[in-house]
């Protein structure tokens, strides 16, 4: 600096303030001059605080813009900045033992935070008047905010920048964000003075926006540093944006804003979880007054604050955050994910939880109500082809049972109808309706469906809330949301509840079935049979084997138990029972949901069905081909004899009748006769009472006869419950000697079975059988072999032989369903290949079903003739019966027709 110029700062210190008053038109523009001038430190600093101190008290505030701060603040920000830029090139050879270096940095430290207050006393002089205008002081928050923001970064990186010899300067770094702190809390206090009317300026409007948007850089910079700093920082950006909100909404960074709180509101929820799992280690749950438990309630409060902030931002703004409505969606999955019953949850005492819920899980609900009205939430949430990870699979169901619950709040149509019906349109992204979105949701959720979830239950007749599973939960929640759904959306209702029950997740299909029967009894008696005719209908053109038809015979069987009197008859009407072909509807009832005149009408009609079709067997020779229209009408009789019809006299002759014509040899062959034999086992099991003793035989030789080889798990389930039932009845004496030994070994064959779901099946049958039998031989002739008698003895005295942890349960359930949801994409496959197969062209399908027919005729006759042949080898065999002097020569016949055969395939 010239002599001159020292001369002057040197004549102007000691000038009064009334000299400065006078001088100040001449004076001011030489040091505002003499600032941007200077080159060192030290004289920036020193001119700077002589014009502050000395003359800004005199400049009108009208004046004080353009003849101080817009000539001095940005040069002080610049010199500020270099200071800070050269501490980082300096700091490298700072130790101790360098003490002029260190004497260096801390003199660099102690001008910044003179510039800091030089400041400071700028915004102390203009908050002394009362009436402000922002475009008056538009340069001194600007530059404020820059200083603040290089303060407050330098402050935060201080420990890897001074590389561990931070203690030679920690005080002076503690004072810089001290004075910092308070030139921060000065500012906002002086901007909430101000304030901008609808005819502000869009010079004034850019500069409130621009404050706004340097405090959301300044919160990302402080939001690990000091938390109420960070809170009121957030506090006066969202209180400045609502003040000008007609000003300034459409030119503010909504999605930085909003991401932003999304993220300040993540990171201080995982910091209180943390806390949390910290405090339970410890077993410092009760020690409410200690230091981790403060640090947990403090943070736990700012969670809540940051909720809190965005739910209130959300509110006001929502027309602006259509593209952060992904962002939305991720923060309510991640939140709800550390929360039980989510798997991912940590394992925490109550009294924590309630903290963290009060914190972030009660404020998602009010953040839902908020987003419910955006379309683009809906399409994200509502999305068909989701790639949601696993984690968050049970989350995602459990936003979208809120959703139900939240929709009848909902006043407007428009918001209904985006939930609701799903995408209309082609050029609408696409996305499900609510409805089925959740079974889909729910269908996901496997693993969850197995372990012990529970969630809290809705409080009924004052008794406190108890724990519910998941399947609970969510069918209180579809039926709660059902019973105030308007009529207009009840066909969409219909369609997701068709494709629930079509689907092949049989857990995903029951709770369809729930929600649907639900449904039929909340609304009218015609409703109800509307829906019975619906889904009589789907049953009767379903295939009789496949899971469709399971899940939609269930879904019969209980609706007939809604259905008046009135309305059986007219179902019985439409599909009358004296009809074979309707007969794939009534084999699923259960003949007690029938009224008395429905019931009788249906045993009458069913046993002259089974009459005649045991009939038209004999007459047309008892021909295979005609099995399958007999097991269509025992499907039918099997539930009439379930229902402990007073025919029991004709059904016992039925069964009876068709036992005699049971062929051991048959029914290993032929996979339609095992059909029957299923049928006919379930029957004798029931009427097992009135059932002779010489058919017992015959019954017990068929089972011999398929159990002795690999058969269908169906039918050996079936032979069980045949088994178990044995135990009701006395064998006579006469029949013992045939009977039990095969009874005994039987059950001896099963109770070694491989598989644990059969081993376990044979397991119950034979206690069942032990427990009721007069037969006591039976028992210990079934236990010759010690390792089954074992297992039959822990089986009784319920002993368990290994425990399965939580974890390995957990791997094992997870196993299971990639295993399962394999299966059920290749049922699933097939529908769709049939389906299309039938939906592409009527020849098609022709051709094969005339192909088929052609195969099905060959094997049953090549299965006949085996069949002979085996039944003439085992009279062979039989010494009593020796063969006659014609067989030789009728057998090389055979052996001709069988070499022409041969002969004439081989040249077609």
């Amino acid at each position: 600096m010239s002599q001159t110029n020292t001369s002057l700062l040197e004549e102007v210190v000691q000038w009064s303030q009334e000299t400065c008053r006078l001088q100040l038109k001449s004076v001011l523009p030489k040091l505002t001059s003499l600032h941007n001038k200077s080159d060192g430190w030290d004289d920036h600093i020193r001119v700077l605080k002589i014009i502050i101190d000395l003359f800004l008290p005199h400049i009108a505030l009208t004046d004080v813009e353009n003849e101080c701060f817009s000539k001095i603040l940005p040069k002080a920000v610049t010199i500020f900045d270099s200071m800070r830029k050269d501490i980082l090139i300096q700091v490298g050879g700072l130790s101790s033992q360098n003490t002029e270096l260190c004497s260096l940095l801390r003199n660099i430290l102690k001008s910044m935070m003179q510039i800091i207050d030089a400041l400071s006393t700028c915004v102390r002089h203009v908050g002394t008047y009362d009436v402000l205008d922002l475009v008056a002081i538009r340069t001194l928050p600007t530059c404020i905010l820059k200083v603040l923001r290089d303060t407050f970064q330098h402050c935060k990186e201080s420990e890897a920048v001074y590389c561990g010899r931070l203690s030679l300067v920690a005080d002076l770094l503690q004072g810089l964000f001290k004075e910092a702190y308070a030139l921060q809390k000065g500012l906002l206090e002086l901007l909430d003075k101000i304030s901008l009317d609808s005819a502000a300026s869009e010079e004034e409007v850019n500069d409130i926006v621009t404050v706004i948007h340097s405090l959301l850089d300044i919160s990302s910079v402080i939001c690990n540093l000091d938390m109420a700093l960070h809170a009121n920082t957030w506090k006066f950006l969202i209180k400045q944006s609502l003040k000008y909100q007609t000003l300034v909404e459409e030119h503010l960074h909504h999605g930085d804003i909003s991401s932003s709180l999304c993220n300040n509101l993540l990171a201080s929820f995982h910091n209180a979880v943390d806390l949390a799992e910290q405090i339970n280690r410890a077993g410092l749950q009760e020690a409410t007054q200690s230091a981790e438990h403060k640090l947990f309630q403090k943070t736990a409060k700012m969670c809540r604050f940051f909720a809190n902030t965005l739910v209130h931002y959300i509110k006001e703004f929502k027309t602006f955050l259509t593209k952060s409505c992904r962002h939305f969606h991720q923060l309510y999955l991640q939140i709800v994910s550390k929360f039980p019953p989510s798997l991912c949850a940590p394992t925490l005492p109550p009294t924590l939880y309630e903290e963290l819920n009060v914190a972030a899980l009660v404020p998602m609900d009010a953040l839902l109500v908020q987003l419910l009205p955006l379309g683009p939430f809906a399409e994200v949430v509502l999305q068909e082809d989701s790639h949601i990870p696993k984690e968050h699979e049970l989350p995602q169901c459990l936003l979208l049972t809120n959703v139900l619950s939240q929709l009848p709040s909902q006043p407007e149509e428009e918001v209904l109808q985006l939930w609701h019906t799903g995408s209309q349109f082609s050029e609408e992204t696409p996305r499900l309706p609510l409805y089925q979105a959740v079974f889909t949701s729910f269908r996901r959720c496997y693993v969850e469906r197995k372990v012990p979830v529970s969630l809290p239950g809705v409080m009924m007749k004052g008794q406190a809330q108890g724990q519910v599973t998941l399947h609970h939960h969510i069918c209180v929640q579809l039926c709660a949301s059902v019973a105030v759904l308007p009529t207009r959306y009840f066909p969409v209702l219909e369609r997701c509840l068709v494709e629930a029950i079509l689907q092949a997740d049989n857990h995903t299909a029951l709770l369809a079935t729930d929600v649907w029967c639900f449904t039929a009894r909340y609304g009218t008696a015609e409703l109800c049979l509307h829906h019975v005719l619906l889904i009589a209908h789907l049953v009767k053109t379903c295939p009789a084997e496949c899971y469709q038809s399971s899940h939609l015979g269930l879904l019969l069987r209980r609706m007939l138990f809604l259905m008046t009197p009135t309305h059986q008859m007219e179902l019985l009407e439409r599909f009358p029972t004296s009809k074979s072909e309707n007969l794939p509807v009534w084999r699923h009832v259960l003949l007690r949901a029938l009224s008395n005149d429905a019931r009788r009408r249906v045993e009458v009609d069913v046993i002259a069905l089974t009459q005649k079709a045991l009939t038209d067997w004999q007459s047309g020779g008892y021909k295979l081909g005609q099995v399958d229209k007999v097991n269509a009408v025992l499907q039918c009789l099997l539930v009439v004899v379930r229902g402990k019809s007073p025919s029991e006299a004709s059904t016992s002759k039925i069964v009876t009748q068709l036992w005699a014509r049971m062929s051991p040899h048959q029914v290993q062959i032929h996979d339609v006769l095992q059909c029957t034999l299923q049928l006919l086992l379930s029957m004798t099991a029931v009427l097992v009472k009135s059932i002779e003793p010489q058919v017992i035989l015959q019954a017990l030789v068929c089972v011999e006869a398929v159990v002795s080889q690999k058969c269908a798990d169906q039918l050996l389930l079936t032979v069980l419950e045949f088994l178990s039932s044995l135990g009701k009845v006395f064998i006579p004496p006469n029949s013992q000697s045939e009977i039990l030994p095969r009874l005994s070994s039987l059950f001896g064959s099963l109770l070694s079975e491989s598989s644990w779901l059969l081993h376990q099946h044979t397991l119950e049958a034979f206690a069942q059988f032990a427990e009721i039998t007069n037969h006591e031989e039976v028992i210990s002739q079934s236990l010759c072999v010690e390792e089954t008698k074992s297992k039959v003895v822990n089986y009784l005295s319920k002993t368990v032989n290994a425990h399965e942890g939580a974890e390995l349960r957990l791997e094992r359930i997870k196993a299971e369903k990639m295993v399962l949801e394999q299966h059920n994409k290749r049922l699933e496959a097939r529908r769709d290949v049939s389906t299309q197969s039938v939906d592409d062209s009527e020849p098609q399908p022709k051709r094969a079903r005339q192909e088929s027919h052609a195969d099905e005729e060959y094997s049953r006759h090549i299965q006949t003739a085996q069949s002979a042949l085996k039944a003439v080898h085992a009279l062979t065999d039989t010494e009593a019966l020796l063969p006659p002097t014609w067989l030789p020569s009728r057998l090389q016949e055979l052996q001709l027709l069988i070499s022409e055969i041969t002969s004439t395939i081989s040249q077609n």
